[in-house]
């Protein structure tokens, strides 16, 4: 048996221990009614024949960048931003900055600044008398993205 190293619990990051901006026009926004957020970016690949071998290599050629989160509704940053492109047919792509990180863990903080964000859909007015709180779940697309702080190394990682 060996004597690796183990994660401590307490490095592990908290879920809540999150902040997030959007900078939409040169605003920024705290968007602390977000409280599930995720994103994730896709490599998009081609297939490659190659004689010889009886299997199909891939090629990478680009990515996509999608991201969906559930907030309390109350709030109408997103959806004044899109009556704007309904009323002009302007949409100007905004950012989004999350970070991570929880006191009690060694992992430090990690930051992720997603650029070139749109929004898929929005919903404009909502309710429902049996509902005791109301949320939305949000849903759209980054073109880019920067990673301006990483998480540290944990001891027994390298």
């Amino acid at each position: 048996m060996l004597n690796a190293p183990v994660m401590e619990a307490n490095d592990a990051v908290s879920g809540s221990m999150a902040e997030c901006y959007v900078t939409i026009d040169g605003n920024r926004y705290n968007m602390m009614q977000l409280y599930s957020f995720e994103s994730s970016a896709k490599v998009n690949s081609q297939d490659v024949k190659i004689l010889g071998r009886t299997g199909i290599g891939k090629k990478p050629t680009g990515w996509s960048g999608s991201w969906k989160g559930t907030a309390h509704f109350n709030q109408s940053v997103f959806r004044r931003w899109f009556l704007t492109y309904c009323k002009t047919g302007r949409m100007t792509p905004f950012e989004i900055q999350v970070s991570n990180e929880d006191p009690s863990s060694s992992a430090g903080r990690q930051t992720i600044t997603h650029t070139g964000c749109l929004i898929d859909s929005s919903i404009l007015a909502k309710f429902d008398a049996g509902d005791s709180l109301l949320d939305e779940e949000l849903s759209g697309t980054f073109d880019g993205w920067d990673m301006p702080e990483e998480f540290t190394e944990l001891s027994g990682m390298e």
